[in-house]
């Protein structure tokens, strides 16, 4: 069993390396620090790149988009300067706010971590485990020798899955280098507990072991003085954009965009690209409203009782989908945005957190007990 003060627990997620930045990915980093240091553990984010990440960059995400066609060029053109800054601040908080691991680490030199000291690892969260977006990449899966048996998950993510036979028996073997599963779906944790014999359990997002409080520190003063919404999109949405615009002009709101449609600004939308990932917690605490597809676009609207609603976004449902029956919130998710929605009870949304933080913080303290 490891020392609590003095072991040193090396993270392994998708976050410095991107396809492009992302808050959710920065911030369920954080999250998850945060939650091994309560538990009496010092924890390291293992600054990795894995194979499929490493011509990938985050400086040009046009090369990385799905919908690619002349109009997507155009905007990501029209929003290279706060694409670039919105880079720097990314990289300010990964390097200032985390114990980070003296080197860069990839396929081809991770066995060196050994010099790091490292007592175990956790991978997650993330959809770290989907392999139609990452494959099976021998970091996320804990498959270096330095990390078999000698690690764990927590929330790691299959996404929306599509296996094959082939790709299942990979997945079997995968799954024995670890000594307990921590899943943030439920789809695949009847797979993994009928294929392998150490502790699975379906476990929350770690920004939701968290309270609102705990970011705190990550906030500074309101940088809006107008009432605003934040609308977030990951995955440009025409119904989404639509619904945010009829929205703010209802209530005589500005629209605050975080996206890359640059010529929104011609639309009377204060384009927020640049921001950071303090700047986001930020606009969406003091926002009236969110109008969002974006997984932790929703998780923070919820952690400061922010009004919202979230769009149907292709490969990110199931995920949706769970943590919306998590929160009872499940009218909250529109496809065309004429959908009806009840009011939000927020007591009751924090109180079937509560219950769920506890369960997912007595896993995560079971887990990290095995190593």
């Amino acid at each position: 069993m490891l020392n609590k003060n003095k072991s040193r627990i090396g993270t392994v997620s998708y976050n410095i390396y991107c396809n492009f930045t992302n808050y959710g990915s920065a911030l369920q980093t954080w999250a998850l620090h945060q939650a091994i240091k309560k538990l009496g553990y010092n924890p390291v984010l293992v600054d990795y790149c894995p194979d499929i990440l490493k011509d990938k960059n985050p400086l040009d995400p046009y090369k990385n988009m799905w919908d690619q066609n002349e109009e997507s060029k155009k905007m990501v053109e029209l929003s290279m300067p706060a694409i670039q800054i919105n880079y720097e601040k990314f990289n300010g908080f990964y390097y200032n706010r985390f114990n980070v691991t003296r080197n860069k680490y990839t396929a081809e030199n991770f066995e060196g971590i050994r010099e790091e000291d490292i007592d175990g690892f956790v991978c997650g969260s993330d959809t770290i485990f989907c392999p139609d977006e990452f494959g099976f990449d021998d970091g996320y899966y804990a498959n270096y020798p330095v990390m078999r048996q000698k690690s764990i998950s927590y929330a790691a993510s299959f996404g929306d899955p599509h296996f094959t036979e082939d790709t299942y028996q990979t997945l079997n073997k995968l799954i024995t280098n670890f000594k307990a599963l921590g899943i943030r779906e439920n789809l695949m944790v009847p797979y993994l507990k009928e294929h392998t014999s150490v502790p699975v359990q379906r476990v929350i997002d770690p920004t939701l072991l968290l309270t609102n409080i705990d970011y705190e520190e990550l906030i500074q003063e309101p940088i809006e003085s107008d009432k605003y919404i934040v609308l977030y999109s990951r995955r440009y949405s025409p119904n989404m954009e639509s619904y945010a615009e009829q929205l703010a002009e209802k209530h005589g709101w500005n629209i605050v965009d975080i996206s890359l449609r640059a010529t929104n600004v011609e639309h009377g939308h204060k384009m927020a690209y640049e921001a950071g990932v303090e700047e986001f917690l930020n606009l969406i605490k003091n926002s009236e409203y969110v109008v969002t597809n974006s997984f932790h676009g929703m998780i923070f609207s919820v952690q400061f009782r922010r009004p919202f609603v979230i769009f149907s976004r292709e490969q990110c449902d199931n995920k949706i989908d769970e943590v919306l029956d998590l929160f009872g919130l499940s009218d909250r998710k529109l496809i065309t945005g004429k959908e009806k929605f009840s009011d939000i009870d927020y007591d009751d949304v924090h109180s079937r957190i509560e219950i769920a933080r506890k369960e997912s913080l007595a896993f995560l303290n079971k887990e990290l007990e095995l190593l």
